[in-house]
């Protein structure tokens, strides 16, 4: 059996991830900025929803923060006109050290691969400066359900199953009443949290194969040995998303959370 990488195709990532920057720009709509602030993009991926955040703090400052050195780098890369006002910081939002030191925290498509949600939501409650605001969206609820079931009953069958058996769910999809009461519980003020349907349709079974080989079947595909078993996995996976009505189209359930932190 493969071992499951921790690291993207950052640059393939950077090319395709067009859902995921949609997202983003809405989520920003929900942050107020005056313009000098400090913004912790917890999740920058490869920078493209962090250049709209800069041009926004034009005397601020952002920490762009990713587990994954691949995407710091295409970030990076991205990124390189606005020199010092950025630092880069590879960590794992479920061991995150920083204390005061962000304004507001922002993060988008991230926060389903923490698996400790205590974990994640005290780091960013420390990393937050007295009244700083966590303005954030992830996958949670029913994400992604279709696909992932499809790749269940997939991984069960000939000639995949003997390649998962060490397999373990790499993301948690929360519900908003569970992270409600944990916002509460560790300490911030006037937490909202709501589930958002958001499907999106892809053009053509080509464009939605690359998506979903780079980014929602990345893990899935890190189990199996072979190119040639890597492809007829997707097979599968393209043939029934085609016979879908809409076809070709993720089920996305997006969990949006805001909050404070005391002053």
């Amino acid at each position: 059996m493969s071992v499951p990488s921790t690291e993207w195709d950052a640059q393939a990532y950077h090319q395709i991830s067009a859902p995921q920057l949609q997202w983003g720009l809405k989520v920003l709509e929900r942050l107020p900025l005056e313009g000098g602030e400090t913004v912790l993009d917890a999740g920058c991926g490869s920078g493209r929803l962090s250049e709209k955040v800069l041009e926004r703090l034009p005397r601020g400052r952002l920490i762009a923060l990713d587990s994954s050195q691949n995407m710091l780098r295409e970030a990076k890369a991205t990124l390189h006109q606005y020199g010092d006002r950025i630092t880069f910081l590879k960590a794992d939002l479920g061991a995150l050290e920083l204390d005061r030191v962000a304004d507001a925290v922002l993060s988008t498509a991230t926060f389903h691969w923490v698996l400790d949600h205590d974990a994640l939501f005290a780091g960013l409650l420390r990393a937050l400066k007295p009244g700083g605001r966590l303005v954030a969206q992830c996958g949670g609820g029913a994400n992604l359900r279709i696909i992932h079931q499809r790749a269940d009953e997939l991984r069960h069958q000939s000639p995949f199953a003997g390649h998962y058996t060490a397999w373990k769910e790499p993301w948690h999809f929360a519900g908003p009443e569970e992270t409600l009461a944990r916002l509460q519980r560790l300490g911030f003020e006037e937490p909202r949290v709501w589930l958002e349907d958001a499907p999106f349709t892809f053009p053509d079974a080509p464009t939605f194969r690359l998506f979903i080989e780079r980014v929602v079947m990345r893990v899935h595909l890190d189990h199996l040995p072979s190119e040639a078993l890597r492809q007829q996995y997707l097979d599968g996976l393209v043939a029934r998303a085609e016979a879908d009505d809409p076809p070709l189209t993720l089920d996305y359930v997006r969990l949006n959370i805001e909050a404070r932190r005391p002053a």
